[in-house]
């Protein structure tokens, strides 16, 4: 396909004859694809993007003004710089000459004299027009009175015949900006000779057109066939969705650095946005992981089908099948529904522990703390002119500082829903721009929503109403709360979208049903003892005893596991640690709980 100019260089040239200024905002700081020859393609600085495209269009001279440097005329290669020096002479800058400080009262009276310059048609360039001012909203005197200059000018420019053809051309003036609401309203809105021009970032067409150049210079590109080179550059392209030509060039610089061959220019790519040399989730223990099943319901109790589907989520994470590594998405997308205290959480800390050897190194967000509709700028950052603008956002300091974790977004159905459009980046591009303007990438991530959507309902009277039953068979439980998630999605949040990307990875955890409660008792009551045991206090636990609390225990499951535990610290942890406080224990000593039932227990010395 033959290489196109750039929109935006296309629209300024239509105009040159029509504007006398024009403002350029937007990706004018990255580098610029430019045909050099027939055929090839290459990045340029925009300086001289800009330059070619003028001088092509007929102008004599491309004169730029820079706050450091001062006016400088940008001559082409080759080009005698003796015509450059009596440019800036006839302009009365001879004092300054070009690499010369020039403040904001000389580039006034500079604009004045180009604006009456005879000869060949100039081009003056403002680069970092943003900085002239320092509130455009609130101008000093002398920037008041500069910009009104180049109002006035604007209006007052003519064009005039030049050349054999005698085209029309102004001494246009191009100022070059961030966003084009650095300059004051009153100057560039609804105002007929000036012209606003945004450069675009590059899209796919335009990184197609400069990867071939790029990849010829990775190892192993002069031995590699076609299609090997043409699928390698479909890799390149796709994976750079979102970033500039200057990252393009500094990953293919980094692939040369590193060794990497043309066929792992991908790797490139995610060492780029991630900044991790080596892939962790390739550097698993895949044993660890085979063996984890055993593990894990030990810590998770009667959900064998969650523990079976999440692994399966963690084994794709680790292999790659089903998700292609050329985007940015997430390893992996979890959204554990069901009871409150069935094990979603714990099953979150168990394959975090499963994946780092630390249960507490997953991140985890509470979403009850962001239920105002303000709250994302604490995920994200406060946007510029904002107090905290500087910090940076929670969620995305922590990517940027762990880009391989588990992120837990804990009872997502709290947050704002405002909240929840961020969360489509996420699952849908995996990536994440904060306040300030920077990208975090999600790529090597495994993102686990919990949720008690689904639980209950909202009756015909606005009521709130169980929407399932522990005496309901657990495929009637799924399917009723998948109903429930599917309803709440679609017609109370309007987000359906966000549904769509988690996809058939809404995990439903069954009630704790009696005989599972039973081991869950047992195992808490022995982590219990076993806990004073390691601190030499020997305490047993006659049978009656034990049944006794099972009873007090087990007799409302309504809490699941959590209210298991909140029964026996009432009846097991509170009295014993009071009767072995009141009984001077000290460690080596043997104690026996002969009897315990709800009015406390009786706790006699071996």
């Amino acid at each position: 396909m033959p290489f196109e100019t750039p929109r935006w260089l296309r629209d300024l040239l239509r105009f040159l004859p029509l504007k006398s200024q024009f403002v350029l905002s937007g990706n004018v700081r990255d580098l610029q694809a430019a045909e050099v020859a027939p055929g090839i393609v290459t990045a340029q600085p925009f300086e001289h993007c800009l330059r070619d495209a003028l001088r092509a269009a007929g102008f004599r001279h491309v004169l730029m003004w820079g706050p450091l440097e001062g006016f400088e005329v940008l001559d082409q290669p080759g080009e005698d710089p003796a015509e450059g020096r009596a440019l800036l002479e006839a302009l009365g800058l001879q004092g300054g000459g070009s690499g010369a400080p020039a403040g904001i009262d000389l580039l006034g009276a500079t604009l004045q004299r180009l604006a009456s310059h005879e000869g060949g048609a100039i081009a003056l360039v403002v680069d970092f027009a943003s900085r002239l001012v320092v509130r455009s909203e609130s101008l000093s005197d002398v920037e008041h009175r500069f910009f009104t200059q180049a109002l006035v000018l604007s209006h007052r420019a003519r064009t005039r015949p030049i050349g054999a053809e005698r085209k029309p051309f102004f001494n246009n003036v191009f100022w070059v900006v961030e966003k084009e609401g650095d300059l004051p309203d009153w100057l560039t809105v609804d105002n007929p000779r000036l012209r606003h021009i945004p450069v675009a970032r590059p899209d796919q067409r335009v990184r197609g057109a400069l990867v071939p150049a790029l990849l010829r210079g990775l190892p192993g590109a002069a031995e590699a066939g076609a299609d090997p080179l043409q699928q390698a550059a479909q890799d390149f392209v796709e994976g750079t969705e979102g970033l500039l030509l200057a990252d393009l060039q500094a990953i293919a610089q980094l692939a040369r650095v590193e060794a990497l061959p043309v066929s792992r220019i991908g790797d490139a790519v995610r060492r780029y946005k991630v900044g991790v040399t080596e892939d962790p989730w390739l550097r698993i223990d895949r044993a660890r992981i085979r063996d984890a099943d055993g593990f894990i319901r030990r810590r998770v109790k009667g959900q064998d089908h969650a523990v079976t589907h999440m692994l399966d989520l963690v084994k794709r994470a680790v292999t790659g099948v089903g998700s292609s590594r050329k985007g940015s998405r997430p390893r992996g997308i979890a959204f554990l529904a069901g009871p409150t205290g069935v094990g979603k959480t714990e099953l979150a800390k168990t394959v975090t522990h499963l994946l780092f050897g630390d249960e507490n190194a997953y991140i985890r967000f509470d979403m009850s703390e962001f239920s105002a509709e303000h709250a994302d700028q604490r995920l994200i950052g406060a946007p510029p002119g904002y107090v905290g603008y500087d910090v940076g956002g929670e969620l995305t300091n922590a990517i940027r500082e762990k880009p391989f974790s588990v992120v837990l977004f804990d009872e997502i159905e709290k947050a704002h829903p405002r909240i929840l459009d961020k969360f489509l980046q996420i699952l849908d591009d995996g990536v994440l721009t904060s306040g300030r303007g920077d990208r975090v990438y999600f790529s090597e991530s495994l993102i686990v929503f919990t949720s008690n959507l689904g639980i209950y309902r909202q009756d015909e009277h606005g009521a709130r109403v169980a929407n399932v039953s522990p005496h309901e068979p657990l495929a009637q439980v799924q399917a009723k709360v998948r109903e429930e998630i599917e309803r709440h999605f679609k017609l109370v949040l309007n987000r359906p979208e966000i549904l769509n990307r988690i996809g058939e990875n809404i995990i439903v955890f069954d009630f704790i049903r009696p005989d599972v409660a039973g081991q869950i008792f047992d195992q808490m009551v022995d982590a219990t003892l076993a806990d004073l045991s390691a601190q030499a206090m020997q305490v047993s636990l006659a049978a009656a005893a034990r049944e006794s609390l099972r009873g007090l225990c087990l007799a409302d499951l309504s809490n699941g596991g959590r209210g298991i535990r909140n029964q026996l610290e009432v009846h097991l942890i509170n009295p014993l640690a009071r009767r072995l406080f009141d009984m001077d224990a000290v460690a080596g000593e043997r104690f026996d709980i002969t009897r315990l039932d709800a009015d406390g227990l009786e706790l006699l010395r071996s």
